[in-house]
């Protein structure tokens, strides 16, 4: 129970000295004694908070930049009307600064008997589970002098997911998806190692695709038009050591890669391709195998909700085990790792061969746009400097790109907003080079 700021103020009007408020201590006793018997009173009429029932329900996900709203709903069972101020506790994170306060406090009245529902709206500024901290309820007697506070357990938890803010690209890759595989007028000769058809040849197109046997049979000259392969099994591996945290603009590396996996995934699986997913640093972080087609981007996306960097360094022996025993078959395994030249050389280059021999390997990097402001900068002495820093850096990354190249690597080094449909175009490249 406390004493309120109107009670607080009543009992200090009463101590005032004689002359303000009534001759003699008797005035002063007498007007203490009657705010004790009203503050007495006003807590007694306040409406118990340990018994009241609280439930919760709403949503339990969201995207990373949308609202979810959940809603609690108190019973109060009690004979005495519920008057009360309530505060729902979430993490920091869950709104966006400065918003908290206008959130998660309602002010709440509730007959006996009955129930009402107050809706807390939340906005997270982070990827994972939120979980609900404590409900707080404050109730106040009719005069507001006194007030009962307790609080109450209620369990909810919303799992805020990545964004996927990469999916603007596909439908602009799904069409070239069609053209590779001839389901558009743009046909496609000689692409991919899969049979599709045969149809009347017309000039330009590659000889070797003529169907002797065909053409034999008809009196017109048949080819033979190929697809892009199906049923290709691709990994995509994501590096969540130490170098997936550092931040370019406004997130970690390990979210720009995360939206590429995505719409690889996405476009992978529509073009009929098995799609898994490993996590991993020093040991295993996520794992996503044997999904169908259409439930491969809902599991990738719960499983990437709840990673973070880890502040190792990546054991790349332990990634290429694990790979090889992930994927038994030749694939195409996609890294999402750093293409900084010490991790690189030092940790992936002695194991690579290991990878090459049997699988295709696509190789995705974010690189940071400030490096590439940096050396465009000119006018002043430290701008000259901070270019030829930058000039510099972007040599050393070259190099390391160019060594995994000669390994047989495909390499693609692109900014947080180009390295998505950048990973996409590889993927479709490798495809209609028949090189899954």
């Amino acid at each position: 129970m406390a004493l309120t700021g109107r009670a607080a103020l009543l009992a200090a009007l009463g101590s005032l000295p004689v002359g303000i408020l009534e001759p003699g201590w008797t005035g002063i006793l007498a007007v203490n004694g009657s705010l004790a018997l009203a503050c007495a009173c006003d807590y007694a009429l306040a409406a118990p908070v340990r018994r009241l029932l609280l439930a919760r329900s709403g949503d339990t996900s969201i995207r990373l930049g949308e609202t979810a709203d959940v809603t609690l709903t108190i019973t109060n069972p009690s004979r005495r009307p519920l008057r009360a101020h309530l505060r729902d506790a979430w993490p920091p994170s869950s709104w966006q600064p400065g918003t908290e306060v206008e959130s998660s406090r309602h002010r709440l009245s509730v007959p006996p008997g009955e129930r009402r529902r107050v809706t807390t709206r939340l906005r997270p500024t982070r990827r994972g589970d939120r979980l609900a901290d404590r409900v707080t309820i404050r109730s106040y007697g009719p005069l507001g002098l006194f007030s009962r506070q307790g609080a109450h357990k209620v369990p909810w938890s919303v799992r805020v997911l990545p964004p996927f803010t990469s999916r603007k690209h596909l439908p602009s890759k799904l069409a070239r998806l069609r053209e590779l595989d001839g389901r558009t007028s743009v046909l496609t000769r000689g692409e991919g190692t899969e049979f599709d058809s045969l149809r009347e040849y017309v000039p330009g197109d590659d000889t070797r695709s003529i169907d002797w046997r065909a053409t034999a049979r008809q009196s017109a000259v048949a080819v033979r038009t190929w697809r892009p392969e199906r049923d290709r099994h691709i990994l995509l591996v994501l590096d969540t050591g130490r170098t997936s945290a550092g931040r370019v603009g406004d997130a970690p590396r390990l979210d720009a890669a995360m939206d590429a996996a995505l719409l690889l995934a996405a476009l992978a699986s529509r073009a009929g391709d098995r799609v898994d997913l490993l996590a991993y640093d020093r040991r295993v972080r996520a794992r996503v195998q044997g999904r169908s087609a259409g439930d491969v981007l809902p599991s990738l996306v719960n499983a990437m909700a709840t990673l973070e960097p880890e502040l190792v360094e990546t054991d790349s022996r332990g990634l290429t085990a694990t790979a090889l025993r992930t994927a038994p078959r030749r694939s195409l395994i996609v890294l999402l790792t750093t293409l900084d030249a010490a991790p690189v050389e030092q940790g992936l280059l002695p194991v690579l061969p290991q990878l090459t021999q049997r699988h295709t390997v696509l190789m995705a990097a974010v690189a940071d746009p400030h490096i590439a402001r940096m050396s465009k900068a000119r006018g002043t002495t430290e701008s000259v400097y901070e270019a030829a820093s930058a000039a510099q850096a972007q040599r050393e990354r070259q190099h390391t790109a160019d060594q995994l190249r000669r390994h047989g690597v495909t390499v693609v080094d692109a900014t947080p907003d180009d390295l998505a449909p950048a990973l996409a175009d590889a993927y479709l490249a490798l495809k209609a080079a028949g090189r899954l």
